[in-house]
């Protein structure tokens, strides 16, 4: 069974990613400063599950 994120997690990390597709790369802890910066994100978690999702994205796309 895989993570099943919701759409608003989805959207804001392909918006940035369309934004900013240079800036992101595999390393979690680097698209979470990023994420924090980019966005108006008010929660950690929240900005972690974007975080998470862009890392994991990326890393699909290296594949």
């Amino acid at each position: 069974m895989g993570n099943i994120r919701p759409t608003y997690i989805k959207r804001v990390a392909f918006e940035l990613l369309k934004k900013y597709p240079d800036k992101f790369t595999e390393d979690f802890d680097n698209n979470k400063k990023l994420v924090a910066e980019l966005t108006d994100v008010q929660t950690e978690q929240m900005r972690n599950k974007i975080a998470g999702y862009v890392t994991h994205y990326r890393k699909r796309l290296e594949d």
